[in-house]
């Protein structure tokens, strides 16, 4: 149990209120006991008092697409480097995707993701359920069990379920739990053997590529499934000006959507695999700039709900190959913020709307108490300084591997310190 602690002289950062502020908070027995919006609050008991420096103090960052290899793929991440990684990184909680080796499709497998990552003491780890058995689209998985052992959602990550029936079963089975299916929309046989958005780059470097109206085409279709069941539903990874369009139609139809997007989709375009940069590989491929831009301009109106790291470890073997063959993917968790910030500093984006997609949005999306300055909230919390400089080394990210497309990038923000039920699990 932490001790009672007052944190003062701080710059508050609350999406869910609206507050940008001065202000200070009191941590007690894990939770927000309470929170003070006052530049001249003097604290009026003997506890102990962290002076924030009138550093940003803001809810933990939640993360719901990270990819670890444990279990089956241990040398490329554990459970414990990504909670490492995420906690520099200002994230206090992940979902981890249930792709592994088992994958996560029964409730034995998300009890024993949770108690791992319970046993670390450091982030809170939780876990996404399989949609259909092993991942493979077939057979649908047990998610109502799953959901009673702790699965916050259900997904095939980045397999698509091609058989509408089976995927329109896992949606009305769904629905009787008020569970949230996850899909990542892409036409797979438009897809097959891509590894680039169509265009001009990708003729001139000869490399296979997919036009973007792949995503809008299969989002059509996993719509229409949506407004059949009833379902609530997740697109994930949306990554085209098309599919933005498609999802505001939805909405207008009155369907219970919500969308999600990479910070790599968000920050870097097509022109980035330059003389083909496999650590700039991703699955989807990088957009048009024009692509990126409509993304941007989502998460500034409040279309876009979740910005994720959409966290991918790969081994330097994986990915230093040709273009075609590298892995796709990259590292995430650590730089997740500093990238994001870069919407703040460079795009003009209020921090508000820039913490939002990372806090309360997905908080609300998956039923979580987190996400919020509140008295009653978990103290779950991140002291950040939003323009010190840094310059990101893959080398010395704490991911076991160190696949960043930042690797030497200048970007801005620096988490300091890192709270998790009121215990400081990280301090710079």
């Amino acid at each position: 149990m932490s001790a009672p602690v007052w944190i003062v002289n701080a710059r508050l950062l609350d999406p869910t209120s609206e507050y940008d502020g001065p202000g200070a908070v009191r941590v007690e027995d894990g939770r927000i006991a309470d929170v003070v919006r006052s530049a001249a609050f003097v604290p009026f008991d003997d506890r102990e008092t962290i002076d924030a420096g009138g550093l940003c103090l803001s809810p933990g960052l939640i993360d719901i697409r990270v990819k670890t290899g444990e279990p089956g793929a241990e040398p490329k991440e554990t459970l414990k480097s990504a909670a490492l990684s995420a906690a520099a990184g200002g994230v206090t909680t992940l979902v981890i995707q249930p792709d592994t080796a088992p994958a996560v499709d029964d409730p034995a497998m998300v009890d024993f993701i949770q108690r791992r990552g319970a046993a670390l003491g450091l982030v809170n780890i939780l876990t996404a359920g399989a949609a259909t058995q092993g991942c493979e689209g077939k057979l649908m998985a047990e998610i109502g069990l799953m959901q009673e052992a702790g699965a916050l959602y259900f997904t095939d990550v980045d397999q698509v379920i091609a058989d509408s029936g089976t995927l329109m079963r896992v949606m009305a089975y769904a629905t009787a739990f008020n569970a949230l299916i996850a899909c990542r929309p892409h036409d797979p046989w438009l897809s097959k053997g891509a590894v680039a958005t169509s265009g001009e780059l990708a003729t001139r470097l000869g490399l296979s590529s997919v036009p973007a109206i792949a995503e809008r085409m299969q989002m059509e279709r996993d719509l229409a499934l949506v407004e059949q069941t009833g379902v609530r539903f997740l697109v994930d990874q949306i990554s085209t000006a098309g599919a933005l369009e498609t999802l505001d139609r939805a909405r207008l139809r009155g369907l219970e959507v919500a969308a999600s997007v990479s910070i790599n989709h968000l920050r870097f375009n097509e022109v980035d695999i330059g003389d083909y940069r496999t650590f700039y590989r991703m699955d989807p491929p990088l957009r048009d700039e024009n692509d990126r831009l409509a993304l941007i301009e989502a998460v500034r109106d409040g279309r876009i709900d979740v910005i994720t790291s959409a966290h991918s470890p790969a081994p330097a073997e994986d990915k230093r190959r040709p273009f075609a063959e590298a892995t796709p993917g990259a590292v995430g968790l650590q730089t997740l913020l500093p990238a994001a910030l870069g919407l703040h500093h460079e795009d003009d984006l209020p921090l508000l709307d820039v913490l939002r997609p990372m806090t309360v949005g997905p908080a609300e999306l998956l039923g979580l108490a987190a996400g919020r300055l509140a008295t009653g909230a978990p103290a779950d919390l991140i002291l950040f300084d939003p323009d010190a400089p840094v310059v990101i080394d893959a080398d010395a990210l704490r991911s076991k591997s160190k696949n960043s497309p930042f690797d030497n990038r200048r970007l801005q923000g620096r988490v300091e310190r890192t709270w998790v039920g009121g215990r400081s699990i990280f301090s710079a």
